[in-house]
């Protein structure tokens, strides 16, 4: 990790190219699905994929260039259809996800008696996830554990999108969102973990005006922001990896791991404890890109200085 932060002086390259969504294609594909069985909506996944892969051609070069470094081989167009699929698939999930239809999957959870111990010492807790899998794999730990509750950070146009999508799955399923970058967004997370919620956000991906630390990932360094650790720390909480990793079919691994705990801060340690706290999640990052390659959503060049 270097000693400098930078600010970026234009849009960064995922908010320029924006998600492509198709909301009347996303309805149907709930209907089939709910309809005639995951199966059955898994099909239409096929040529939605090869759809993608054939006329996407920024997101495929993006693609093959992260399964290079994360593979450590040349990553052909059979490997490119998978990374795709792996996305689509983890899309389409979310219609029996936020339905609560659990028993489509096979869920396994690891790591999260650390979480329940620290709700146990004190409310609320951090979650910093990434483009990496399902987050709303979340929703399957509420089976075993009624008590937790989950707000998200996310950028306004995000929320938009996240609500749109939502709306279209299923209306009821509308989850706690917070707004960044507004005055009152610290504070509601705040009352959300005083009120103990784990309070999530996605800590791979900067605004435009966003500082950010230069971190080697993958075998060279990647900016990352600190906003997210920024706030961390100002909100004085245990901050834990959460990812919800595909692995194929219909199996998941929900994963939790400790980064930090910014409730034991001392005074004059923070800029140390935030830099170690961003180079812990960029390893585990790492790792777990390693453990579920075709996982890493980032469909643009990571590492572009």
């Amino acid at each position: 990790m270097t000693d400098s932060t930078s600010h970026a002086d234009a849009q960064p390259e995922w908010m320029r190219r924006q998600e492509r969504s198709n909301l009347a294609i996303l309805r149907l594909m709930v209907w089939i699905s709910l309809a005639f069985g995951r199966r059955a909506g898994r099909l239409v996944l096929h040529g939605i994929a090869t759809y993608f892969v054939l006329f996407a051609p920024a997101s495929r070069r993006a693609s093959r260039a992260y399964l290079r470094r994360v593979l450590g081989r040349w990553a052909g167009w059979r490997d490119g259809y998978r990374h795709v699929f792996s996305f689509a698939s983890t899309i389409h999930d979310r219609i029996y996800l936020l339905n609560d239809r659990f028993d489509v999957f096979d869920i396994t959870v690891t790591g999260n008696q650390a979480v329940l111990d620290s709700l146990e010492q004190r409310p609320g807790a951090l979650l910093m996830g990434a483009h990496l899998g399902s987050f709303e794999v979340l929703r399957a730990i509420g089976r075993d554990e009624k008590a937790l509750r989950v707000a998200m950070l996310m950028y306004e146009q995000n929320a938009r999108m996240l609500n749109a999508t939502l709306a279209a799955i299923n209306p009821k399923a509308m989850q706690d969102i917070i707004s960044l970058g507004q005055m009152e967004s610290m504070l509601e997370a705040r009352d959300k973990l005083d009120a103990g919620y784990l309070v999530g956000m996605l800590a791979d991906r900067s605004l435009a005006d966003d500082a950010t630390v230069q971190i080697e990932f993958l075998g060279e360094a990647a900016a990352f922001p600190m906003g997210p650790w920024r706030m961390a720390a100002m909100l004085k909480r245990p901050v834990f990896m959460m990812a919800g990793l595909y692995l194929g079919g219909n199996r998941y691994r929900l994963h939790f791991e400790p980064l930090a705990d910014f409730s034991q801060l001392e005074r004059g340690g923070r800029d140390a404890a935030i830099r170690a706290a961003m180079q812990a999640y960029a390893e585990a990052l790492e790792r777990l890109c390693r453990e579920a390659p075709y996982n890493w959503f980032n469909f643009f060049d990571f590492w572009k200085k």
